[in-house]
């Protein structure tokens, strides 16, 4: 069981090329997001994290929003980059936002003030463990994606278009589709120099 879990994070790599299609249905992508969201911890059990996810138009539309939001701040000069790299983006076939929900985080703080300062802390490293689940589950369905932050760029206007509440704090986006070329040989460190053991 152990060795499939490992297998699954070997699967999961930044893939930048991405289409419109996946070998599964909304519907399954749907429920596979829902079980990470329920399943994946969080400090507290305080289950903070709030997914949106977004298929075809609406997809389409969060990468619009975040090409015509960098537009106004890169130089014209240097903006067909940014604009081929948002592109590649927008190709796929729909994105994952990951939220964390501040109301949950600051209710904590004034429960636990002992602990104040390490709830932000812990709501973003259980966003990490719950991004890294469900790229890995993807991964494991066939799908390529790749982990952006555009926040706070966006955040405000994402709110706003999907009239999501204030309190959600946006921490990245995963876009995703079948990927189009393989990624290339990733470079490791030595395990040595990052990792000790005792005994």
């Amino acid at each position: 069981m152990a060795a499939n879990i490992l297998q699954g994070l070997k699967k999961r790599r930044s893939i930048y090329g991405i289409s419109k299609n996946i070998p599964v249905t909304e519907a399954y992508i749907e429920e596979l997001v829902a079980e990470a969201v329920k399943h994946t911890p969080s400090s507290f059990n305080s289950q903070s994290a709030r997914v949106v996810v977004l298929f075809g138009e609406q997809h389409d539309k969060l990468w619009t929003i975040t090409k015509e939001t960098l537009r106004k701040i890169v130089p014209a000069e240097s903006f067909s980059s940014t604009e081929e790299k948002i592109g590649s983006f927008q190709s796929g076939y729909g994105t994952v936002l990951f939220f964390e929900d501040q109301a949950v985080v600051e209710n904590l703080q004034a429960q636990f003030a002992l602990y104040k300062d390490n709830f932000p802390i812990w709501s973003n490293q259980s966003s990490g463990m719950l991004q890294l689940v469900v790229w890995t589950a993807l991964a494991e369905e066939g799908i390529g994606a790749s982990l952006q932050h555009y926040n706070p760029l966006i955040d405000e206007e994402v709110k706003q278009t999907w009239n999501l509440p204030a309190s959600w704090k946006l921490i990245a986006q995963l876009p995703f589709g079948t990927p189009t070329a393989e990624p290339g040989d990733k470079a490791f460190q030595p395990i040595e120099e990052r990792l000790k053991v005792f005994k």
